[in-house]
């Protein structure tokens, strides 16, 4: 069973983001890059398939420009096999995304689509859910627990009401959520061996897929800051402060 793990190059969770000065979008220059935390536990889910003997190859694959090399050659090291580097240097929205990787697993014909529920950079949380209405393939989200079976997939969901499992007939489309696993660290062995792991290099019009964003950003600004709060003398006066000020009852 063959598995595409997509990621996602995005700035560091633990960098602290800064809006430019001309409200176009949020400085990148100089700032820490690293693989989206919902795709590192995509990639470590699919490396657990494969010790289990579930799977017999990893593909990870990343939109972006040359730098996402990087994004990639993590995922080597934590057990992919092989990766695909769609290079472009376009704004990669959504549908894009999921037209690209559509073109990408008909070429591979992998089994399971494996990627994060979301990136943290644009909190979309809308690729998956395209690439499997691209395809036609059946899909489980906001996956907490994933249990291959005999040319299925049971699912386990995260929802509103608590949890939802599903089974899937392969193939199938899969996004993960937090509590599916904790990823692991790369071995430095490992991070040696993934600059020898193979990694093709193609473009999205060998792909036959046009990049052109459809969205457009108007403008980014801070969130407003949290005003200071206030010591109160007795429940009344709370009471009269939630009901006249705050409007809350």
């Amino acid at each position: 069973m063959k598995i595409l793990v997509p990621v996602k190059r995005v700035v560091d969770y633990n960098v602290k983001v800064r809006v430019k000065a001309d409200g176009t979008g949020v400085e990148t220059a100089n700032v820490k890059f690293s693989m989206n935390p919902f795709d590192e536990i995509a990639v470590e889910e699919a490396v657990r398939l494969k010790e289990a003997g579930k799977a017999s190859e990893i593909v990870a694959v990343s939109i972006g420009p040359a730098t996402a090399q990087e994004t990639l050659r993590t995922a080597l090291a934590m057990g992919a096999d092989r990766a695909i580097l769609v290079q472009t240097d376009a704004e990669t929205q959504p549908l894009a995304v999921a037209k690209l990787l559509k073109a990408l697993v008909d070429k591979e014909q992998p089994q399971i689509v494996l990627l994060g529920k979301q990136a943290i950079d644009d909190d979309c949380n809308q690729t998956g859910q395209m690439l499997a209405a691209l395809l036609g393939w059946p899909q489980g989200t906001f996956a907490s627990k994933v249990v291959p079976g005999d040319g299925v997939l049971t699912v386990t969901r995260e929802i509103d009401g608590g949890l939802e499992t599903v089974e899937l007939t392969l193939p199938a489309v899969v996004t993960t959520d937090l509590r599916l696993n904790e990823p692991r660290y790369a071995s430095l062995p490992n991070i040696m061996k993934a600059k020898k792991k193979p990694l093709d290099t193609v473009t999205p019009d060998s792909q036959g897929v046009d990049m052109a964003p459809r969205l457009k950003t108007l403008k980014v600004v801070e969130p407003a800051k949290r005003k200071a709060g206030v010591k109160i003398a007795d429940v009344a006066t709370l009471v009269d402060k939630l009901k006249n000020e705050a409007r809350v009852i």
